[in-house]
């Protein structure tokens, strides 16, 4: 039994050696917006959802990731309208967004 219901880790490397990294596509930004998001929802609540920031997942051209665990769903986002249909869809109604998983 998972400790939350969803536990997101979103990757926020910026690699310093000029290699691309989920940073570079704004992904620490996305981390502020998806966790002040879930606040707002009240999702934050104990044993519900909790947002992580990661470091480097290893996906790195797949760009910007998270996971969602328990159910180990990646998903590539671009902007905020992602984030919010991951949110609306996976982490409220348990439906993972397809057209996003990688």
């Amino acid at each position: 039994m998972s400790y939350f219901k969803h536990h997101v880790f979103i990757c926020c490397n910026q690699r310093t050696n000029g290699d691309v990294s989920c940073n570079d596509h704004g992904a620490s930004d996305i981390f502020e917006y998806a966790k002040a998001r879930v606040a707002e929802l009240k999702l934050n609540q104990s044993g519900m959802v909790r947002i992580n920031k990661a470091g480097c997942l290893g996906r790195c051209l797949e760009g910007p990731v998270m996971v969602v665990y328990p159910e180990a769903i990646w998903y590539q986002f671009v902007d905020k309208e992602d984030i919010e249909e991951i949110i609306a869809s996976h982490l409220v109604n348990g439906v993972p967004v397809d057209r996003l998983r990688i």
